[in-house]
């Protein structure tokens, strides 16, 4: 009898366990035009959806640990920066765990500049004209492919927060430097 209560709860651990495997967790999905929806979908969902392989995608969980890595993929851009984790197509943005407090501004900042593209082509298309730098701005913008603004929003992303984080250290570590080179 006894035997039998715990091989039933190893089973339910193995399903568990099966069940966390499977959950990719949540990811905040963002098209070209800046609209964003909120998933909680599995693993294999993802996988279907932007057709990449689980090898791609494993480089994403939070649980193992890999470098910062950039994949590029036949139908997909694999993105691994520290806290940015994102898989990007031409025509959307799926990134990892939006709730989180280093993501949050990436997401704040594609829904700002993704939207942009749209308006410029609504405004030449109305007849409306901009500002000459803006111009020059918007045509830069307007050459690059989706996949690229959403890479260089995460690159600028990740380097604004290693200067960040080089700032905190450099404020705390010269002091010490300073004490230890006076002795």
């Amino acid at each position: 009898m006894e035997k039998e209560r715990s091989i039933v709860v190893l089973a339910d651990s193995q399903a568990e366990m099966k069940k966390k495997a499977g959950s990719c967790g949540s990811w905040i999905l963002m098209d070209e035009a800046g609209k964003s929806t909120v998933l909680d979908v599995d693993k294999y969902a993802i996988m279907h959806r932007v057709q990449i392989h689980a090898r791609d995608l494993r480089i994403l969980d939070p649980l193992l640990s890999y470098p910062s890595t950039i994949l590029g993929r036949e139908k997909a851009i694999v993105l691994n920066l520290e806290h940015i984790k994102a898989i990007i197509t031409p025509e959307e943005v799926l990134l990892r765990d939006p709730l989180d407090d280093d993501v949050t501004p990436v997401i704040e900042e594609l829904q700002r500049r993704l939207p942009l593209i749209d308006s410029i082509r609504e405004g030449q298309v109305d007849g409306k004209e901009f500002g000459g730098q803006q111009d020059v701005e918007a045509g830069e913008e307007e050459e690059s492919p989706f996949e690229f603004r959403v890479l260089e929003v995460a690159l600028e992303a990740i380097c604004s927060f290693f200067d960040t984080r080089t700032t905190e250290l450099e404020t705390v570590a010269y002091p010490a430097l300073d004490e230890l080179t006076s002795k």
